[in-house]
């Protein structure tokens, strides 16, 4: 029973329509209302989704998440810690703390964090002391509103120039060494170290005891095609016009290898969908997926 109690919980995250909801072309209140035909238990919230700071908007869409059965499971934030300007630097500090507000806000315990850009111009040394120093700025904030950040391996935030610094998993491991608080954990995603050029599985066994939060997705080769082919000088993949988003479980990432080590450590936390770059219906598949693998290693949902 306990087994069951303890099981993951899978959400939602429009990743095919944060362009037109961040520019206002498309209305957040539409995509909640579009994501109750999904299937899912939450919805992941960008927090450049947000039109106004006003206390009655965020209730509002509280409140629309609620009435669709979900809840708001985290929020994706993309602060920029790697920035030479200090000044720059307090001001991604700022941002991340009103993003825990708005976690608050909504009802969200997890919120998620990045390093920042791989500026060129930046030495590794001097980028991981930036990013572990902000973060550890942000840890008494986040414990005093009980909200954990979860550090993603990252690609790239589509409104940034450069790629993610902690791209890579040696330097995502280096930053995430140094930070040491429950109030501060991993959000993993297997398509991201596949793109990373890393292993996705080795990844997760490194940091399966630090998991708060996850994203999934997946990523399909064009025939013909091998990883090794699209390697670029880095290492990393980028994304290349041959490597594809599509439904969750019938691509690159072995997702049997990763529900088994999450089952292993008691992993119960939030498990969010990014999908929707082909419609609506391929992320409609990919939550059946993600269900039927928790029901698998965790056991079926208790009745409601």
């Amino acid at each position: 029973m306990n087994r069951i109690a303890n099981r993951p919980k899978v959400s939602a995250f429009p990743k095919c329509y944060i362009e037109p909801i961040v520019s206002g072309e498309m209305d957040l209140f539409d995509w909640i209302e579009m994501s109750s035909q999904l299937g899912a238990e939450g919805l992941e919230m960008y927090d450049r989704f947000f039109r106004s700071d006003d206390a009655a908007y965020r209730k509002r869409v509280r409140e629309a998440i609620e009435q669709t059965g979900q809840v708001c499971s985290m929020l994706c934030v993309s602060p920029d810690f790697t920035h030479p300007d200090p000044g720059y630097r307090a001001g991604q500090i700022e941002r991340q703390k009103r993003a825990i507000d708005l976690a608050v806000a909504l009802g969200a315990s997890c919120c998620r964090v990045l390093s920042g850009q791989r500026r060129p111009d930046v030495s590794r040394a001097d980028g991981v002391r930036w990013v572990v120093g902000s973060i550890r700025q942000l840890l008494p904030y986040a414990e005093s509103k009980g909200v954990v950040l979860s550090m993603e391996n990252h690609y790239k935030d589509g409104f940034w120039e450069f790629p993610e610094f902690a791209q890579k998993a040696d330097v995502f491991l280096e930053i995430i060494g140094q930070i040491d608080s429950p109030w501060f954990g991993v959000q993993y995603d297997p398509s991201n170290a596949v793109v990373a050029g890393d292993d996705p599985v080795e990844l997760l066994r490194q940091v399966k005891h630090r998991v708060k939060s996850m994203h999934a997705s997946d990523r399909y080769l064009d025939p013909g095609t091998s990883i090794e082919d699209m390697k670029q000088a880095d290492g990393t993949l980028g994304y290349p016009k041959n490597l594809h988003h599509g439904v969750v479980g019938r691509g690159l990432n072995d997702y049997d290898a990763i529900f088994r080590i999450l089952r292993e450590t008691g992993y119960s936390g939030w498990i969010s969908i990014e999908d929707g770059v082909n419609g609506m219906d391929e992320m409609k598949e990919s939550i059946d997926f993600l269900k039927a693998k928790i029901a698998r290693y965790w056991g079926a949902a208790p009745a409601i």
